[in-house]
Order: C-alpha cells, then structure tokens, then sequence
C-alpha cells in the first residue's frame, strides 16, 4: 500500500508542476497584445458560426429531434452493455463481443481516485 501512496504522491507533485507551468503560460498570452486581437476576431466569428448553426438547426428540426433521442439510445445502450460486462465478469466468466466483421472486442476497465469529502 506504501507504494500506492508514493505513485499518489508523485503524481500530485507532477500535476502541482503542471499547474504552474500552464498559469506561467496562460499569464504571458494575458500581456499579449497580438493575442488579444485574435482572440477578439475569434470571438466574433464564433458568434457568427452558432447563427449560421442555429439557422440549419431550425431548418433540420426533424432530424435533429431524431439525432437527441438516437444520442439518448445511445447513452442507455452504452451504460447496459458496461453493466453486462462488469457483471459477467464478477462472475468469472469470459467478456467478448463481435461485430459484423467478425472483429472481437474485449471491455477495458479504468479506475479513478475520487477526493473523499
């Protein structure tokens, strides 16, 4: 367990590193007057692209109600096959699946720390 807590450690020093790195970065783009203006133009055709957006989104109103509730399908699906795996798997069994090529795919699992309050 001693050796979690030294790759934890390690890890929180790297990302303490990381931080300031980037703060000194994001401070030098701040007095850059080039920047700015970019930014600005940016800005302003940012805007510009989300009327030109929301104008084929209304002309397309259909399809995209249907593109929310394939999301939505998707989603669902997506969480149920995670939970058939993981519970296949807590049981010892194999976890496989294969698409219409006849390519297999096995589930890959990711573990987080999550702050405890």
């Amino acid at each position: 367990m001693s050796q979690l807590n030294q790759v934890f450690a390690r890890l929180q020093e790297q990302q303490k590193a990381q931080r300031e790195l980037k703060k000194m970065y994001r401070d030098a783009l701040a007095v850059n007057g080039a920047y700015h203006e970019i930014v600005e133009e940016l800005d302003a055709l940012k805007i510009k692209k989300k009327q030109i957006e929301a104008s084929v989104k209304a002309d397309l109103k259909e399809e995209f109600d249907k593109l929310e509730g394939l999301k939505l399908n998707i989603a669902g699906d997506k969480q149920m096959l995670s939970d058939i795996a993981l519970t296949h798997l807590s049981k010892g069994e194999p976890v496989k699946v294969t698409d219409e090529h006849q390519v297999e795919y096995e589930p890959v699992f990711n573990v987080r720390f999550q702050k405890i309050r």
